[in-house]
């Protein structure tokens, strides 16, 4: 096996820890959806006692990262390819860490029902997970147009979250003896709103191993 061909097995089996990961985030981020509509406590623990799947695997990918980068001399595609895997795998772990705030809030709730119900937190949750899931599936397959979607998809959970910041004021006013709650709901609220912003960000480093261009910048 000459180093070329040894270097593109390396590069496949990266892609595949990078899917792998993908998949653990997706999961993580439906069972803490999951786990917030049913009040479900054992499915909000699950998502803490997985999370270091995440981690060591985020270690794993690095590592195969930096290995490719002293081993190797690559060209200018493989440098964008090993560049956006050390910058997805970062936004995946934070993805992950989201997900795990989540469960952390609703392992504090119990299994005892709400007593404030926010009808658009679900919808918030729901348009993030699925931009999780597109951004991964975009890398994939390197698929610029999806890459795009999920971008714009973005503007919706902002605005959703500010919808929500003011629809919690409102039950501040009028129930501040639930304030913790609120705050509980609000920390949720922003969790789930970073887990969009991550995703984004994921669908930028697809155009950028794509085009070689980071905002319609040219870096590589």
């Amino acid at each position: 096996m000459n180093v070329r061909t040894e270097f593109q097995k390396e590069l496949e089996q990266l892609h595949l820890h990078l899917i792998r990961m993908g998949g653990l985030v997706e999961e993580a981020i439906d069972r803490s959806i999951q786990a917030f509509e049913k009040h479900d406590s054992d499915l909000a623990q699950s998502v803490v006692d997985n999370d270091k799947q995440i981690d060591d695997l985020e270690r794993e990918i690095e590592t195969q990262c930096l290995r490719l980068l002293l081993r190797q001399q690559p060209v200018a595609k493989d440098l964008r390819a090993i560049s956006t895997a050390l910058k997805i795998v970062t936004d995946m772990e934070r993805i992950g860490d989201h997900a795990v705030g989540i469960a952390d809030i609703l392992l504090r709730f119990g299994e005892h029902p709400r007593t404030q119900t926010i009808e658009h937190i679900p919808l918030m949750a729901h348009i993030a997970s699925s931009m999780v899931k597109d951004s991964v599936n975009a890398f994939v397959h390197s698929d610029m147009k999806v890459s795009r979607e999920v971008i714009e998809r973005d503007d919706e959970v902002d605005h959703l979250f500010h919808t929500i910041q003011q629809e919690i004021i409102s039950l501040l006013v009028q129930s501040p003896e639930n304030a913790d709650e609120a705050i509980d709901l609000l920390l949720i609220t922003k969790y789930i709103e970073r887990i969009g912003d991550h995703a984004e960000n994921i669908a930028q480093w697809v155009i950028f191993y794509v085009t070689g261009s980071l905002k319609d910048k040219q870096i590589i």
